[in-house]
């Protein structure tokens, strides 16, 4: 796939190259204020993607601009997603906090009526009142309706972006008319006026595209996807630029999630579409990285992560775990990665880049986790958060800035739709040792969930010698018994401050009549802009 790889790159080249000029063009009796000297911040989110995925080998012509990232800063080897499945992470990041106190504990739905609790506060709203220019592009995941109306009144329109393109939910939850590679596969969209699934897969509900509060494409082209993100990306960098401000931008890509899609010019067979699509995310990545060189926008941070681990269920369609294969698990059938808390679930490729001040080239081992991102960035842009509520972030500056490798004593993982409740944090990391209390429910390529199991005392882990997580500790041995302890202390230290805290309810609540539809009237509910 190096081939596609160079081929992807040198298309988005020559549309970076024309979009600089015709912004230039367009605004060049703009305002040129220089931006404030506070940081910007472009977070990017891949979604499903794998720890193996990335970096892995000395050079992967797949994936140029990433390898190119890493080069330039800090990869994080031990970096955790704050969940294992999408809107649980996605809140978790946008609040630092645990989606037991944040409400959100499991995803939400296309017909769903609510959302993140609106009186949860994300880093955008944060950064937006302190006088950031706020815009995100992609998957929000978080609810699309409002409290008073359905579709008039989006929730990513409350949480602090002042601009927003990109689809309410995961591109698997509604059809489209040239369907993308999947397992099962799936039929285009038929004209009808009932939602309903056929074989895991959507016929009827049309994915839409949203712009801020219109839906301005349903349902939309995912093989255009990649252009539009990357061209909106570009614009709103540069509006940043334009009106003077530092921006925050907030990148939540559709890749890796089934199903895969990439630039419709490569002839890409089913063996080849993970590493197509891969190398399509590479080259969005590589655009949005050009954008703030071509900008002038040195002081930009940009910190790549992923919201959890690869969709095992998806078979050649789903990413590598690389050695984080839960092995005790996978031997007694089941998923070990989406969805779980074996290391394959939310361990995630990531790295942070800041021109000047991260070092280039340099790799921390320091146990972190994407609920960092929440205080990382707002101690960097000097804005306070709210203090009327706990946070389970760190703030990791001297980890990016100094070289630290001091991260979290303890982390713990909440469940993510595998076994047990939602949200419950039933596997808690503690330095090189990792203790489950619950395992299995997660379906594995080829079927088998594996059987739900309660283990009291829990399993433990030596992560340092055993990454894989093959062969628990004798629990009748000291090593054990003293890790017990003091796992135990941990986790209970943390449920109780959980349980004196400001908590949030999230409404689960579904009903047809909020799923987004651009024509209610039309039965299938069609709307197509002029590009």
């Amino acid at each position: 796939m190096a081939e596609a790889g160079f081929g992807v790159l040198l298309l988005f080249c020559c549309l970076f190259s024309g979009l600089v000029y015709y912004i230039n063009s367009y605004f060049e009796n703009g305002d040129k204020t220089k931006t404030r000297e506070r940081p910007n911040f472009i977070i990017i989110l891949a979604d499903d993607i794998g720890w193996g995925d990335l970096w892995t080998t000395p050079f992967d012509g797949t994936t140029p601009w990433l390898s190119m990232l890493k080069l330039e800063g800090k990869r994080f080897t031990d970096f955790h997603s704050p969940a294992s499945t999408c809107s649980p992470s996605r809140a978790a990041l946008l609040t630092g906090r645990h989606g037991l106190r944040n409400g959100v504990t499991h995803n939400f739905a296309e017909g769903s009526v609510g959302g993140l609790p609106l009186n949860e506060m994300t880093f955008a709203q944060l950064l937006h009142d302190a006088g950031y220019y706020t815009a995100m592009i992609g998957k929000w995941h978080l609810g699309h309706n409002g409290s008073e109306r359905f579709n008039r009144h989006l929730f990513f329109s409350t949480t602090g972006f002042d601009y927003y393109l990109g689809i309410p939910y995961s591109n698997d939850m509604g059809c489209t008319d040239k369907p993308g590679f999947d397992l099962p596969s799936c039929l285009p969209c038929e004209q009808s006026k009932h939602s309903r699934k056929r074989g895991g897969c959507h016929t009827k509900i049309a994915l839409p595209l949203f712009e801020n509060q219109t839906i301005v494409e349903q349902p939309l082209d995912l093989w255009d996807l990649t252009g539009q993100y990357a061209k909106a990306a570009i614009s709103q960098i540069f509006t940043a630029r334009n009106r003077g401000q530092s921006f925050l931008l907030y990148v939540a890509l559709a890749h890796m999630h089934v199903p895969l899609f990439h630039y419709g010019f490569l002839n890409v067979t089913e063996k080849d579409a993970y590493s197509a699509s891969l190398s399509d995310m590479d080259s969005l990545v590589g655009s949005i990285k050009l954008a703030t060189e071509a900008f002038s926008m040195e002081n930009t941070l940009i910190w790549f992560t992923g919201d959890n681990g690869p969709w095992e269920q998806k078979c050649q369609f789903a990413g590598s775990s690389g050695p984080f294969v839960g092995r005790w698990q996978t031997s007694r059938g089941g998923g070990s990665a989406k969805r779980t808390t074996w290391e394959g679930g939310h361990r995630v490729p990531t790295v942070v880049t800041w021109p000047g001040k991260i070092s280039p080239n340099t790799t921390s081992n320091a146990l972190l986790s994407g609920l960092d991102i929440f205080p990382t960035i707002l101690s960097l842009a000097g804005v306070a958060p709210p203090s009327d509520r706990h946070y389970d972030g760190l703030d990791i500056t001297n980890v990016l800035l100094h070289d630290s490798d001091s991260g979290h004593k303890s982390l713990m993982h909440p469940n993510s739709g595998a076994a047990g409740q939602f949200g419950d944090l039933q596997t808690v990391r503690l330095g090189r040792h990792k203790a489950f209390y619950i395992t299995g429910g997660a379906e594995a390529c080829g079927g088998g969930s594996g059987k739900p199991e309660l283990h009291d005392p829990p399993l433990l882990f030596d992560l340092y010698k055993d990454e894989a997580e093959g062969s628990p500790l004798d629990p009748t041995s000291e090593e054990y018994q003293t890790v017990l302890k003091e796992v135990e202390r941990e986790r209970e230290a943390l449920l109780w401050d959980i349980a004196t805290d400001n908590i949030s309810t999230a409404d689960y609540t579904i009903t047809h009549a909020a799923v987004p539809c651009c024509q209610p009237h039309n039965p299938a509910c069609r709307c197509h802009r002029v590009k």
